[in-house]
């Protein structure tokens, strides 16, 4: 059925329009036919108009004051179209009518498809027409904005934002919230300055639980699932308890959970998303247990971080590192102090994989769109806060998460905000390491270079030298101290090139490690850095050795590493694997994988990994060489079995697959190097 966009005009008040830009509109979706008609009634921030459309969408009608205007064409990047309008100066508000089909919805997209942006899509299966997307005319940077959306009776629909209604389908026996409409229509309201709007569709089942809270209104709490998700035992019930035990955790860290709503919204595609009032994740990966003990708290988070208070883009995205901090980090801290510096390790290994050409500041960090910039943006803005509170101290740390919120709410914020509500907290100036670990690219390459101890009388003086990369970091440093019977930890701050640290140690320790809890963002050494899979996905000129001759295992083997790799690999011959300096990917059946690391000199296949599952993946060192990655499969159809699951592996540096199911997974181990301390004459 053609949809027909039903008559609903919403407006604000003339001055709520005069207060901020504004804007109305009124959707119809037909996600089976793709059609989208869209009535859009917008309060701009100039009278010389800007708007950008989705190449699909055709404006119908433009009218101020009841009197038609002409739209002119403004340019296009992409599927983008600009237009341009000019409102009277006695107009303050302009009306559009569009409409268009839209692409279908393409679930085959993987994580990357999704990362590098996606236009506004439609399919009975479930629609997407995300912010970017230009699928409505954004007045300005921040605005207001209320939306009423129809659907077919079977489909359910939401944008971020207060629910202010909802009329149901009837039954076709006159049951339901409408007047005997075979559609759906809720209308929702975002009152605060909003950076755009997401709008989401699908045959979902709806659960709700209204959380009361003592000193503001309830938080309508809701899951948007799939039938086949729905009908999982406990699920939708689960996530609507681990959300309101999520929220009330921020509050009380943080500040009053600003918005009356939050929903968990099922995606077909692998999607994972926060926005305001909602989360947007896939449906595969809402199935997993472990994802309502992690992503779910992160996404909660977001509705403080990013979405609450809004990124100053030009100046650095800081929202996922300190949600990254606060959440996943912060979990690991409360999991077992080994956890979280497994969490700390991978983040450092994560960066040793990024190309000196590839590190980014954090001041440019925008978002994630490939794994170096997730590197910077995640791993090292969260290493930067653990770095912050080490240096200020929890307490002061707390108050200043807390002032920064209620300072920033509902504005775009930057580093230098951050920075500042840090110093009031503190009582002290942070500019020197906000600067370097900010605006800096890369990270310190710093190490012990000589241990000297002296004895006298009144005890042992122990001498670090303590050298660093140009230009130096000003470092506050954790130093353990080994002795024969017992372990201490000494906190040193350094600044140059090369520094000698002195301090009086009672007892003549054997050795000294540098950091061994990995609580400084630092270039490791390399007895720190096994290789993991990062190194691979990420290099610049990777290459592909084939061990098998079959033409279908090629062909598989290939398009793994086609969806492995950043950048399409170099075909290189099997006897070329150890020349070069670039990764080399191997890739085959067991048999020809175990053939071709003989013939290569390389170490065989790890014990721990023999016969076990489907497929095996695993990183090789090779001291002076080339370092080489290893996928080894029992036949072709496990190999096209990890076409989805292994780049989410990055991490790590050995797998085990049963099909696509990891089965187990693994890092090699990489102690901290100890220096031996000399007994100085």
């Amino acid at each position: 059925m053609k949809a027909v966009l039903l008559p609903i005009l919403l407006l604000f008040t003339s001055a709520a329009r005069a207060a901020s830009p504004s804007l109305e509109l009124a959707v119809e979706l037909d996600p089976g036919t793709h059609h989208l008609a869209v009535q859009a009634d917008v309060a701009p921030a100039s009278h010389d108009f800007r708007f950008e459309l989705h190449e699909t969408l055709e404006v119908s009608a433009a009218t101020a004051n009841g009197k038609p205007l002409t739209v002119r064409p403004a340019g296009r990047h992409g599927p983008i179209r600009a237009w341009q309008v000019t409102l009277p100066p006695t107009a303050d508000k302009l009306h559009l009518e569009y409409a268009g089909t839209l692409p279908a919805l393409d679930s085959k997209l993987d994580h990357r498809d999704v990362l590098q942006g996606l236009s506004p899509a439609a399919s009975t299966d479930g629609s997407f027409l995300p912010s970017g997307g230009a699928w409505y005319p954004r007045p300005s940077a921040l605005f207001a904005y209320r939306v009423t959306i129809t659907v077919p009776g079977d489909q359910r629909a939401l944008v971020p934002g207060r629910l202010q209604s909802e009329e149901m389908p009837s039954d076709g026996a006159g049951h339901g919230s409408g007047s005997g409409s075979d559609h759906y229509r809720a209308r929702f309201e975002f009152a605060q300055p909003a950076e755009g709007i997401d709008l989401m569709a699908g045959p979902w089942v709806v659960r709700e639980k209204m959380m009361a809270r003592a000193s503001a209104e309830p938080v309508r709490l809701r899951t948007y699932f799939f039938r086949d998700l729905d009908a999982i035992p406990d699920l939708a019930d689960g996530y609507l308890d681990d959300t309101q035990r999520y929220l009330e955790r921020y509050e009380q860290e943080i500040g009053t959970y600003p918005f009356t709503e939050f929903s968990v919204v099922a995606s077909p595609l692998p999607t994972g998303f926060g926005m305001p009032t909602l989360t947007y994740l896939g449906a595969d990966v809402l199935k997993l247990p472990f994802i309502r003990a992690t992503s779910l708290g992160h996404e909660v988070l977001h509705n403080w971080w990013g979405n609450g208070v809004y990124v100053d883009y030009a100046h650095g995205n800081w929202s996922e590192g300190l949600t990254t901090f606060m959440a996943d980090y912060a979990y690991k801290e409360s999991e077992s102090a080994e956890a979280a510096r497994a969490m700390r390790l991978g983040w450092l290994r994560d960066f040793a994989a990024v190309p000196a050409g590839d590190q980014q500041s954090l001041a440019d960090f925008r978002s994630r769109t490939h794994g170096a910039a997730a590197a910077v943006g995640y791993g090292k803005a969260a290493m930067l806060f653990v770095m912050l509170r080490d240096t200020i101290g929890e307490d002061a740390f707390r108050s200043g998460i807390r002032a920064f919120w209620q300072t920033q709410k509902f504005r775009a914020a930057s580093w230098k905000d951050l920075q500042a509500a840090f110093e009031r907290a503190s009582g002290r100036s942070l500019d020197g390491f906000f600067r370097q670990w900010v605006d800096r690219p890369g990270g310190p390459a710093v190490k012990i270079a000589a241990a000297d101890a002296r004895r006298s009388a009144g005890g042992t003086r122990l001498t670090l030298t303590v050298a660093q990369n140009a230009p130096a970091y000003a470092l506050h440093l954790p130093v353990q101290l080994v002795f024969p019977d017992r372990e201490e930890m000494r906190w040193i701050d350094v600044e140059g090139e090369r520094r000698a640290v002195a301090m009086d140690v009672g007892a003549m320790p054997t050795g000294v490690r540098l950091d061994p809890e990995l609580q400084v963002w630092r270039m490791l050494g390399q007895e720190q850095l096994p290789p993991i899979l990062r190194q691979w996905i990420i290099a610049r000129a990777p290459r592909l050795a084939l061990a098998s001759a079959a033409p279908d295992v090629r062909e598989a083997a290939a398009t793994l590493a086609q969806r492995l790799f950043e950048v399409k690999p170099q075909a290189i011959a099997l006897g070329d694997m150890t020349k070069g300096s670039e990764p080399v990917l191997l890739a085959g059946l067991h048999a020809d994988v175990d053939a071709a690391l003989k013939q290569a000199h390389l170490p065989p296949r790890p014990e721990r990994l023999g016969g076990r599952g489907s497929a095996q993946v695993w990183t090789v060192s090779v001291p002076d060489g080339a370092p080489v990655a290893v996928v080894s499969a029992r036949d072709v159809e496990s190999l096209r079995a990890l076409l989805r699951p292994l780049p989410h592996y990055g991490a790590q540096s050995w797998l085990v697959f049963e099909d696509a199911r990891l089965v187990e997974r693994g890092v090699w181990p990489a102690p901290a190097q100890l220096i031996p301390v000399r007994d100085a004459p």
